[in-house]
Formats: C-alpha cells, structure tokens, sequence
C-alpha cells in the first residue's frame, strides 16, 4: 500500500482545494510547496459565485471574520461610456463579490489543509516525477520520494507535470503577459468597486483591495509592445508597494489533463488571461472536482479510466465556453487585437 492516496504539487488555492476535499473523505494526503509564505500574487478580486466553494471547503467564516472589502459589481469602460454591471441579487439581497488579498487566501486555505491530517511539505521543490509501468506513482522531491496512487499537478502555469511527462498544450492565442503590482493608498473613483478600462491595444483593471492598498493589471495584446505598462496614471501620485511583476497569461489547455495516476487543475491544466474574470474560482472548483475523482478511483478502481475521461471532456468543455465568452468580449474592444480572428 502506498503510503499516501494522493500527493499535491502545489498550495495555491487550487492544490488546496483538491487536499481538503481528499482529506474530507478521509484519504491519506501529502501537498508539496516550493515557496513560503506569503507569496506575492495578484487575484484578489473573487466573483459571488466563491462564497459556497468557500463554505464546502470549510473556510468561508475565517475569510469573513477577516474584515474583506465586498462589492455588488465593477465597473466597465470597453466599448461605450463607463457603466456599472452589478452581479445581480436575490430575495436575500445583492450578490456581492469579495475583495481578499491572495496572502490571506493562501494562508487560510493551507491552515485548513493542516487542521485536517494533511501531510504539507514547504519549502520542498517537486524535482521529477515518479512512475512505474506507464502509470504516475508519485514525485521525487528535495525532501526525498513520495509515493501516492495519484499525484495532482496544482503548480500553475508553470505546468510542472507537462514538462516532466513531455506532454503537448494546446495553445489559443499568442504569448499574452499581465503586468500588475500595488500603489498605497485608493483614489475616491476605485473605493467601492472595481474598474476596467479599454486602452490603446489592451485593458488595465483597478481594485481597491485593503483599506489602503490598491491593485491594478495591464495587458497589453501584443506583447511586443515596446511601450512597458507602469502604473496607471490615475495612481501615479500614490506611492508603489513592491516591484512590478509579469505573468504569462497565453490561452491554453492541457492536451491530457487527466490520465493514468494523475489529474492536473487550475492554471496548470487550463489558463485564460484575467478578463476571463474567475481564475480563483476556476482553481478551487477544479481542484474540487479532480479531489472526488481521486475519491472516486480509490473506492471503485474499475471507474477510473471513466473517470478520467469525464475529467477531460469538462474541463475542455468549460474552456471552450470561456474562450468563446472572452472572444466575443475582446471583438467589442476599440482595438481589438489583430490575432483574434473571428470564428465562423
């Protein structure tokens, strides 16, 4: 028997999500982290539709007693005028949306990991994948082996599990890079909701996300760009918090997200760049989903190729959907972007 069911490449929100709901049913769980933290991530903006994930997780009431900044929706300069778009609501009242920073985020999601018997190894770098007979049987790290029935890839877009197995990414847009990083202080316009802004060749999105302490993104649509966004004028007299930093945000899926020993989730199985708008609620659902699979295999072994095959098919299917939604939504840029062909 090995001496975990599961081992997990990583403790952002989606390795976390997938540790909680194995240890939930009772499996033996080991999570793998490279970095400490805090760590220095953007994605603090979360959609209404979180707060139930938050709640299934067992977390939802740490976040809320933290004090977090909720909004009932953002606003949207694109292809006319500045306009609110509000979530929507209820007989219970508006839908509101949450304002976390990614520190607490992380932190509460791993505290959680912990509460519950998991196994967390941090710092310890994944340093290559094990396997037997054409099947994962779990990860070599610096810490020494770790063997599991399956391993979960949750690295991000790095795709650690892609570059060890050799694997194909099926890529749908040119190399896109998001800039973003943090001014102290919020101008009066960004204090009660978000901002998005069409701009000359991309889009810059503005968040308070503290009392003091404002976010904001560039992307810019051909990277190439020789003029590398700074901050946003609107927040240039305010003062910058930390470096500003770049991720690569090209459209792309993984040609086999699922297969023998192994799921993948989050940015390390699909990634849209951030106007998809729900990049932490994809991690957490996905890590979800891929943590009842596991479940699933372990307690009737004859389900899993099925398994397997389900896991890709959704996860292609809520791709394709999105993709579609964020063409559609980049068609009505001012400059759309001359890679975005129109589909017949």
């Amino acid at each position: 028997m090995k001496p975990f069911d599961a081992v997990v490449i990583g403790a952002g929100p989606a390795g976390c999500a997938v540790a909680i709901t194995c240890a939930l049913r009772g499996l033996r769980v080991a999570l793998v982290e490279r970095h400490t933290f805090p760590r220095f991530r953007p994605g603090e903006s979360l959609h209404p539709g979180i707060e139930p994930l938050l709640q299934q997780l067992g977390i939802a009431g740490q976040l809320c007693l933290q004090d977090a900044l909720r909004f009932d929706g953002h606003w949207v300069q694109w292809s006319e005028p500045l306009r609110f778009h509000a979530f929507g609501g209820d007989d219970s009242g508006p839908w509101r949306g949450f304002q976390i920073a990614r520190a607490s985020l992380d932190a509460t999601l791993l505290q959680r990991t912990v509460a519950l018997g998991v196994t967390v190894h941090q710092p310890c770098r994944a340093l290559k994948v094990l396997t037997h007979d054409n099947r994962v049987t779990g990860v070599h790290t610096d810490s020494g082996p770790v063997y599991a029935d399956f391993l979960i890839d949750a690295s991000g877009a790095s795709a650690w599990l892609h570059r060890q197995l050799g694997l194909a990414l099926r890529r749908c847009s040119p190399r896109l890079v998001a800039r973003y990083g943090y001014v102290q202080g919020c101008p009066a316009p960004y204090q009660q909701a978000p901002h998005l802004f069409a701009e000359d060749g991309g889009w810059t999105w503005v968040a308070r996300v503290q009392e003091q302490l404002t976010h904001w993104t560039h992307l810019a649509f051909d990277v190439h760009n020789p003029h590398a966004p700074s901050v946003p004028e609107a927040l240039r007299h305010l003062p910058s918090k930390g470096a500003i930093l770049g991720a690569d945000v090209s459209w792309r899926i993984s040609t086999a997200a699922a297969a023998s020993g192994y799921f993948m989730v989050g940015d390390a199985a699909s990634l849209l760049d951030p106007a998809s708008s729900h990049g932490v609620l994809k991690a957490l659902i996905t890590g979800m989903q891929a943590g009842q699979a596991v479940y699933d295999c372990l307690e009737h072994p004859v389900v899993q190729h099925s398994a397997q095959k389900q896991y890709r098919h959704w996860l292609g299917t809520w791709f394709e959907h999105d993709m579609t939604q964020l063409r559609r939504f980049y068609e009505l840029h001012p400059n759309p972007p001359g890679w975005l062909i129109p589909r017949i």
